[in-house]
């Protein structure tokens, strides 16, 4: 780590928001600095050792049962089972306001705390929004066929993008070029002006139900776009191998096959002399000057030293509920920025995660799921305008088969009985009926023979629905944590109900008689479900092209702010049909062009 103080750009945040900007800046020649709070993984093959910080054992992602030791809520006392890239609950908890008025710590709302965040450890599905995603207000204008939105929240409340699908397209393809992205266009609703997309692997045989049940009911189908290389990676440098297991991109990948952003982006600028990674660093507070500038980063080094640095341009990439609560913290902190960078009154309002559940159902026959990546078929059916009027939706989403769940008894012990990350392996501990013949029949009937679809749909905003900071609850270093207040609007459950039927449907159409088991739901029918978040979190500092009814300018930088940017999912209006990560690394490599005009 050297002992430079000040750069061009300071970055918070190396997963999908922070490591296009870096990329680009780096390689532009400006002098870059990335602040991450977790620690850098490398893959084997960038180890002297060649040994992988991600384990080959998917067990490394939920490590031995601990118990929560946080005054003041509800589930003080409770087993939870940790990660080795999450926080400790009892080091940095999420706080949650639950169905009953109850506070809850949960370990949802974190990514991931390592270099690389999030896209280490999700699915790799790297889905574009579509048009009427961006433009749900106009979309929305003037409907009478809304099904549950009695009080006509979803037109008040709608927004458009203050971009459109055509201005962010070219960061589309942008970010599939240098991510590195495996997929098919055909049947997709979502145009591209050039396909970068590399050969997806052959479908896994249990795909072929879900193949079935979409072309019998109509849906035109694509392969799913998942952020694996399957041929060698230029951008990158990155070889091809053997990816053909599902947990490459289910997990940490050890093999670097998955395209993180520090595989995929940060190491091809890694070796840059005005280039710098620092690790395990905790970011505490942005200072500004009294006026329109942010002058100071601080933040704890690795020994818990406080230490300082400045930017000619600051940005925010965090994910979105920390980020917001470092801006909230900072506001706290110093009043000028605090007045600035919430004058409109909207920070960590209008927090949305995404409508998502589906189903499954068991097929005939056995099938090695473990030998293919994790999601072969996606339909953007129930994404088509047609379809939302037809059955009186404000927006839609994708759905998708997954071929990894429960492809292994090792992962079926881990999720029978979850519904969160916060109760992992306790469904299958308190079954206590899994013993002897049962315990066999159990894994006879599920391994490799479950077939599960997902669906991913656009949440109601609703400014109800926020990130505060907790008035009692503080992490270890005696900063408030995030209080997370949400709920479900009553269109979101149809809309979910709806999306789970057309799950049921497929299975049922593509499995016919021979199947079992059937079942089909979504997630405001889980334990404490009102609040649930799971990963996909957004919102919180929304872009629009009005200051008072927005956070942050349609560039992602905050209105009342000379040089401060944020551009991870907190940016988002409106939540988007499908997993938010390739949109989120589109708009980054959008505000890096913008950035490049200003330095």
């Amino acid at each position: 780590m050297s002992d430079q103080t000040s750069f061009d750009v300071v970055i918070i945040g190396s997963g999908a928001g922070g490591a296009p900007i870096a990329n680009i800046l780096a390689k532009a020649g400006k002098s870059v600095l990335v602040l991450d709070k977790g620690p850098l993984l490398r893959p084997q093959y960038q180890d002297p050792t060649g040994l992988s910080g991600f384990k080959r054992d998917e067990m490394f992602s939920t490590g031995p049962e601990k118990i929560i030791h946080v005054p003041g809520v509800v589930n003080d006392g409770d087993s939870y089972y940790g990660s080795h890239v999450e926080p400790d609950v009892n080091d940095e908890p999420h706080v949650y306001r639950d169905a009953n008025g109850q506070d809850r710590a949960t370990i949802e709302g974190y990514t991931a705390q390592v270099v690389g965040g999030g896209t280490q450890l999700y699915g790799g599905v790297s889905l574009r929004f579509t048009a009427t995603d961006m433009a749900l207000a106009s979309f929305n204008a003037g409907r009478t066929d809304l099904k549950q939105d009695p009080n006509g929240d979803v037109e008040r409340e709608s927004r458009d993008w203050p971009i459109t699908y055509n201005d962010l397209e070219p960061y589309y393809c942008k970010a599939e070029q240098l991510v590195g992205i495996n997929g098919t266009r055909a049947n997709q609703l979502k145009p591209a002006s050039v396909d970068y997309y590399q050969t997806p692997l052959d479908p896994n045989p249990i795909s072929q139900f879900a193949a079935a049940g979409m072309d019998g009911l109509g849906m035109a189908r694509y392969r799913t776009p998942l952020a694996v290389i399957t041929q060698d990676h230029a951008p990158s440098g990155r070889k091809a191998g053997d990816s053909r297991t599902a947990f490459v991109n289910r997990y940490g990948d050890p093999l670097g096959y998955k395209s993180n952003t520090w595989v995929s982006l940060l190491t091809p600028v890694s070796t840059l002399p005005n280039f710098e990674l620092r690790p395990n660093c905790v970011v505490t507070l942005l200072e500004s000057d009294g006026g329109s500038k942010v002058t100071k980063v601080h933040y704890l080094s690795p020994g818990g030293t406080p230490t300082t640095v400045t930017g000619t341009i600051v940005v925010v990439a965090c994910s979105a509920i920390e980020t917001v609560r470092l801006l909230l913290l900072s506001g706290e902190s110093d009043a000028n920025f605090g007045g600035r960078v919430n004058q409109s009154g909207l920070l960590g309002t209008y927090f949305l995660t995404h409508c998502f559940g589906g189903g499954q159902a068991v097929v005939p026959g056995r099938f090695d799921k473990s030998v293919s990546l994790d999601s072969d078929w996606a339909t953007d059916h129930c994404a088509s305008d047609d379809f939302l009027k037809a059955n009186g939706m404000w927006a839609g989403g994708a759905i998708y088969n997954n071929t990894s769940d429960e492809a292994l008894p090792l992962a079926l012990g881990r999720t029978h009985g979850a519904q969160d990350l916060d109760t992992i392996w306790q469904g299958f501990i308190n079954d206590t009926s899994l013993i002897g013949e049962n315990m066999m029949a159990f894994l006879d009937t599920n391994v490799g023979s479950r077939l599960s679809l997902a669906f991913m749909a656009n949440q109601v905003p609703q400014r109800t629905n926020r990130i505060e900071l907790h008035p009692t609850v503080t992490d270890k270093w005696g900063r408030k944590v995030a209080h997370i207040i949400k709920d479900w609007h009553s269109h979101d459950v149809y809309v979910m109900n709806t999306l789970a039927d057309q799950c049921d449907q497929i299975l049922h159409k593509g499995i016919g008689p021979s199947g079992s088991d059937f079942s089909h739901g979504a997630i405001w029918q889980a334990s404490n479900a009102p609040a649930r978040m799971a990963n996909h979190i957004m919102g919180g500092a929304r872009f629009g092209k009005d200051p008072k009814d927005s956070v942050l300018d349609p560039s992602c930088k905050a209105w009342n702010f000379d040089n401060l940017y944020v551009t991870d999912g907190s940016f988002m209006p409106t939540s988007g049909g499908g997993n938010p990560t390739l949109t989120i690394e589109a708009n980054s490599f959008r505000v890096a062009d913008i950035l490049l005009k200003q330095l």
